[in-house]
């Protein structure tokens, strides 16, 4: 896989390298004190376009079940600790991450 994702939950950044080089920056949103993004090395298994609710308009799940990548129906939300351990991001950013990244995209994630 040429893809990787990097996030990083303090600085609430998630980076998207290819080869190794980064090529893309996102700010996010992720979880909150009682319910903190769980941190460590994952894969996305599935996508799904308009999942409603507060997932906005992408979900891209992750192989720690009921986590994922996703977009927003707040977007006041990104940038904060308030989630209930997802990753959240501005549903144009979701959508533009998800055109470029297939199933089987290593997600690390660090404090």
């Amino acid at each position: 896989m040429p893809y990787v994702i990097y996030v990083s939950t303090t600085r609430k950044r998630l980076a998207l390298a290819k080869d190794g080089k980064v090529i893309k920056r996102y700010p996010i949103g992720v979880g909150k004190m009682l319910t903190p993004t769980p941190t460590g090395t994952y894969t996305i298994i599935n996508k799904a376009p308009n999942p409603g609710g507060p997932f906005g308009v992408m979900w891209l799940g992750l192989s720690r079940p009921h986590y994922g990548i996703h977009g927003t129906d707040n977007p006041a939300s990104i940038g904060k600790n308030v989630s209930k351990g997802c990753i959240r991001m501005h549903n144009n950013h979701v959508l533009e991450l998800s055109k470029l990244v297939p199933i089987g995209t290593k997600v690390v994630i660090s404090a």
